[in-house]
């Protein structure tokens, strides 16, 4: 079977294998060769393809050099140590000390450099990427057409593709801009992590607008401190990677990278912030959404609704309006198309199968968005409020007793549950959580309740569920899968969520 790989674009013009070793600042190789793609990965090599065999953790892309020639690999790029493997079937190949770092640009180069045919907008942060990416989308869709790169999905036009990570690897990314302005899209919104910045992923990427949301604790797995961190998503709003920075004003990072970032900085305040150019007013926190005035910097005052609740989507409703007026996009214009987005997948969606009571699943899976999503809807929730919540294995193992107390204190029944818990024990994951849960004071604590099966978790917090209570499962949102013992077997909180609250029903 053959492997499909990302989207490539269906003509693309050839670039001499001479022209790239120049780039490099290596010697060109023999025999010559005419390079139409580029890749990574040796399943996906097309005819044409640069094979770029990268060092790994446990294999070496040289490993694959052959499966990459025999799919019509017509040269490799590699390190010293994957030199002699690459070079015994007879490719030319280009050495250079990091690949990975020179991956981007390359990719760019070959696929003519695409992104500047395109509006890029990319959103980093904490919390609010794929919500924010969704509703600059909606924003520009009432006058370009659109392209949306994420944790959830790709879109090319009304096309939809899976994620497979939120931002793609460098050389995928720049074939996925090539397919992109091959079909006509001109502008494009999308995530930014911070791994793709520490790992190159969007090298050969200048971004016309970067927004920043906020920072709080997620992934110290990967980075050293919060220190470490910050200065992952501080590199987006540096001339290298774009031209103009939105940034919330509200988060102590953000006024940190205000003063620090390296491009011109437009500010935004969802809480009144005095110094921020764009401010939040009126605002009216409903129980599916909320409505509010955006002030401009020249007075413009602009209606605006966020449609998606909580406080927090107040603030990313701002960030994507004043991500557009900055790329000359009418403000009201813009307002209007974002106040029109039907909903983000997995972030506070409705579950809706006829019950007397509000349900509904978020992707929230970190202690300041689990906080955040509980406030919201506890604002809005006239009974009582139940959240099944689990953390991932395998990942930052510091937020386990914070997420716990954090659903302990905030919702009057807290059913602690598994995520995914890849190759760790999920009753060692649980036991932490609810270490957690049982540091929150008695009389600050709702009734907590463990099961290791998330089903059974979902159907225990259903069946408590009365008129005018809210349910929220938290955690995994859009997923579709849970990962146990490196297995991963089909699971939608959505349906589950809705499967159960129909046999209540029925």
């Amino acid at each position: 079977m053959t492997y499909p790989g990302p989207p490539r674009p269906v003509q693309n013009s050839a670039t001499p294998l001479a022209e790239l070793a120049d780039q490099l600042g290596v010697t060109a190789p023999a025999p010559s060769a005419e390079v139409t793609g580029i890749t990574h990965d040796s399943r996906a090599v097309r005819p044409g393809d640069l094979y770029a065999a990268l060092p790994g953790a446990r294999l070496h892309g040289a490993d694959f050099v052959t499966q990459a020639a025999g799919l019509g690999a017509v040269a490799v790029l590699t390190d010293p140590t994957g030199a002699e493997r690459a070079a015994a079937t007879g490719l030319p190949v280009l050495v250079v000390d990091d690949p990975r770092g020179l991956m981007g640009e390359l990719a760019a180069t070959i696929y003519g450099h695409p992104g500047r045919d395109l509006l890029q907008i990319g959103i980093t942060g904490t919390s609010g990427k794929t919500t924010t990416a969704y509703l600059v989308e909606g924003g520009l869709k009432t006058l370009r057409s659109t392209g949306l790169i994420g944790t959830v999905e790709m879109r090319i036009g009304e096309e939809r593709i899976k994620s497979e990570r939120t931002t793609p690897e460098a050389t995928d990314l720049q074939a996925l801009f090539a397919v992109m302005r091959e079909r006509g899209v001109d502008a494009v919104a999308m995530e930014v992590s911070s791994h793709a910045l520490v790992l190159g992923r969007v090298d050969g990427c200048v971004f016309d607008i970067a927004v920043f949301n906020n920072l709080s604790p997620e992934h110290m797995e990967f980075h050293s401190d919060m220190e470490d961190y910050f200065r992952a998503k501080a590199q987006l709003f540096t001339p290298q990677r774009s031209k103009l920075g939105v940034v919330n004003l509200d988060d102590e990072y953000g006024r940190r990278l205000a003063e620090e970032a390296t491009v011109p900085v437009v500010t935004f305040s969802a809480e009144g912030h005095p110094d921020a150019d764009w401010r939040a007013e009126e605002v009216e926190v409903g129980p599916m959404d909320s409505a509010f005035v955006a002030v401009g910097p020249k007075g413009e005052r602009i209606t605006a609704k966020s449609p998606l609740a909580g406080p927090f989507n107040v603030a990313n409703t701002l960030a994507a309006i004043v991500a557009l007026a900055v790329a000359g996009i009418d403000p009201q214009t813009a307002a209007d198309g974002i106040a029109a987005v039907p909903g983000v997948p997995g972030r506070l969606e409705r579950v809706d199968a006829g019950q007397p009571y509000l349900a509904v699943v978020d992707y929230a899976h970190k202690t300041d968005a689990v906080e955040s999503v509980l406030r919201a809807l506890r604002k809005v929730t006239e009974g009582r409020l139940h959240v099944v919540l689990g953390c991932g294995g395998d990942r930052d193992k510091t937020k386990r007793m914070p997420m716990g107390a954090a659903a302990a204190r905030l919702a009057d029944t807290a059913v602690l549950t598994s995520d995914n818990p890849r190759s760790e024990d999920p009753l060692a994951i649980l036991a932490t959580m609810l270490a957690g849960a049982a540091e929150v004071p008695a009389h600050e604590r709702g009734e907590v309740q463990v099961f290791e099966d998330r089903a059974a978790a979902i159907a225990a917090v259903v069946a408590r569920a009365r008129p005018g209570d809210t349910v929220l499962v938290a955690g995994k949102g859009h997923e579709q899968g849970q990962d146990i013992a490196g297995v991963v077997r089909p699971f939608d909180d959505r349906q589950v969520l809705r499967e159960a609250i129909q046999k209540t029903q029925g």
